[in-house]
């Protein structure tokens, strides 16, 4: 297994982390398999998004903000953070991505985000690769 870690700077945001995923897969040596990225965090997420126009991430985070407001009258968690939680249960907190001839498997505007929703924070991102090394 290998870990990272991510710095966010606000309370929701996607951090694009395509770049460590993939160097945690070659440090591995993996040449056919499957990668595990997950997030050690009960308000935070991974997901697979488009990478090409952040508008994407940008309209995601709009949409979950909009239906998930910080201040929902009745939430009773003590650390005033209930959106959160309920943020990162609807996006997970794994993706699995295949892994052939020691790449990741994604499509061509596809991107690996971590996604936060209780920052800003330093965070946790652990990869774990399943399959034939060397």
């Amino acid at each position: 297994m290998r870990a990272f870690t991510v710095s966010t700077k606000r309370r929701s945001e996607f951090v694009e982390i395509t770049d460590e995923v993939r160097s945690a897969v070659r440090e591995s040596g993996l040449k056919s398999g499957v990668c595990v990225v997950y997030s050690p965090h009960t308000t935070a997420g991974i997901t697979i998004q488009e990478n090409a126009d952040p508008d994407v991430v940008r309209d995601i985070l709009l949409w979950l903000d909009t239906h998930i407001p910080k201040d929902v009258p009745g939430f009773r968690h003590a650390e005033g953070n209930s959106d959160s939680h309920l943020k990162s249960a609807l996006i997970g907190s794994s993706v699995a991505i295949i892994v052939e001839n020691g790449e990741l498997v994604l499509g061509r505007w596809q991107g690996v985000y971590f996604c936060e929703f209780d920052g800003p924070r330093l965070r946790t991102v652990q990869v774990q690769t399943i399959g034939n090394i060397g």
